[in-house]
């Protein structure tokens, strides 16, 4: 799990360690395989796939304002080839102002 918490402190220093540990076990076996525990983010399906299961389903936000937050999130990780699914999640949710309700 701190390989996680690291990763994503390298976007938010001050990262909460309770809810990368909640983002992870909400995703669960998809992160033992390298493929799905990461974003493609030029991939359009993808990107559909993180604003419907995640920001709908798990955040509850739909529309314009999830699609903001996930453009948000890819354009602070560009510099990333592999963009850790665990890290693109929380800061969608970060983006979102919804790390609270985790």
């Amino acid at each position: 799990m701190t390989d996680y918490l690291a990763d994503v402190q390298k976007y938010d220093s001050g990262a909460d360690e309770a809810v990368v540990n909640k983002i992870v076990r909400h995703l669960g076996i998809a992160l033992r395989n390298k493929d799905s525990s990461l974003v493609s983010a030029t991939d359009p399906k993808e990107l559909d796939r993180v604003r419907e299961k995640w920001c709908e389903k798990k955040l509850g936000v739909v529309g314009a304002e999830a699609d903001a937050a996930i453009s948000a999130t890819t354009k602070a990780m560009s510099a990333d080839r592999s963009k850790s699914r665990v890290t693109f999640y929380y800061l969608v949710a970060k983006n979102l102002g919804k790390l609270q309700t985790l």
